[in-house]
């Protein structure tokens, strides 16, 4: 990786202690279409107490007897130098109540995920712990435990129930359009929370090259001896604003069915995030307080994800975008 400074413009921080975020809501962290949708199902009393009971039946139980029997369970007594940087993002963090139970699982691969409803589980993959640096290993379970802070477990199943509810007009040629504009709509809110997922690491460890690091690792393999993150977030630029028309519908085809956006895409907008300034915002004590989650607005919230979106249309260099807007001015 090159010596230069990182292209986030902040400097390692792994040095000093982090600032602890006392009593920080997730929506700190929610992408702005992340945190629409999540007010608005939130708002739906009954439905999440029905999916985490049914959930924790036999789902749950199965999942958990399946790591607790093929998996290794992270605690002061095994991987414990995964413990520790485990209770430290969530210090961090400021969390309240029970942490999930981590456990670290056999397989080579970059990565982890977080499962469950009633009772969350963070599953770090072995490989994650070969390929990554005691920093950037941080960063990757706070990715995972901002996604059980955040519910998302629980409300991606109760939209893929309604989903599924969706399938009994299939046979209708207009409920098939239907079925597929939910199923987008579905996939591009999963993206959104993986963005969420990423600042609420980023805000664990406030080291921002790490979590670059991290996506390069993603990428590219775990290797950054001769990779310039500053090249990599390049990459982005080109990705969104090279080639045609015949590029923008090729990329929409090649997200409608991905969970995760790319890890150049991810990269670059969280870099985006720390440089317009909400991330300085945060470690400097001004962050939404969950004693005022109660307060928050289902309208306020469709207008911040509206105007995320929006914010988007009108700075992309996308062709497509680009068309779009030389359209609508014309008129």
């Amino acid at each position: 990786m090159s010596d230069q400074q990182s292209p986030t413009s902040e400097p390692r921080q792994a040095s000093r202690e982090p600032v602890v975020l006392r009593g920080i809501s997730t929506r700190a962290w929610e992408h702005p279409a992340d945190r629409g949708a999540l007010v608005a199902l939130r708002e739906l009393r009954g439905f999440d107490i029905v999916l985490r009971k049914l959930s924790s039946l036999v789902s749950e139980r199965a999942l958990r007897l399946m790591f607790l029997g093929s998996a290794i369970r992270v605690d002061r007594h095994q991987y414990s130098r995964v413990h520790e940087a485990y209770l430290g993002v969530a210090a961090t963090l400021d969390v309240e109540g029970d942490l999930p139970e981590l456990y670290v699982t056999r397989n080579p691969d970059l990565g982890g995920m977080c499962i469950g409803i009633d009772k969350p589980l963070i599953v770090i993959n072995s490989g994650s712990l070969d390929l990554l640096d005691e920093t950037e290993l941080r960063f990757l379970i706070a990715h995972e435990l901002g996604h059980a802070l955040s519910g998302h477990g629980l409300y991606r199943t109760l939209l893929m129930v309604l989903l599924r509810l969706t399938t009994s007009v299939a046979w209708i040629p207009v409920g098939v359009v239907g079925l597929r504009v939910i199923t987008a709509a579905l996939y591009e809110w999963s993206r959104k929370s993986e963005l969420s997922a990423d600042r609420a690491g980023t805000l664990a460890v406030q080291d921002p090259a790490a979590a670059i690091r991290v996506m390069a690792k993603m990428a590219g393999g775990g290797d950054l001896s001769d990779v310039d993150t500053a090249a990599f977030l390049e990459q982005a630029k080109e990705f969104e604003t090279g080639g045609d028309m015949r590029d923008s519908f090729l990329k929409l085809m090649l997200l409608e069915q991905r969970s995760h956006d790319f890890s150049v895409a991810r990269a670059a907008s969280l870099k985006r995030w720390i440089d317009e300034g909400e991330y300085r915002e945060y470690l400097a004590g001004d962050y939404p307080r969950r004693d005022e989650d109660s307060n928050a607005s289902i309208t306020e919230e469709a207008k911040a994800a509206a105007k995320s979106y929006r914010d988007v249309f009108e700075t992309s260099g996308d062709p497509l975008a680009k068309l779009l807007r030389k359209l609508r001015d014309s008129f």
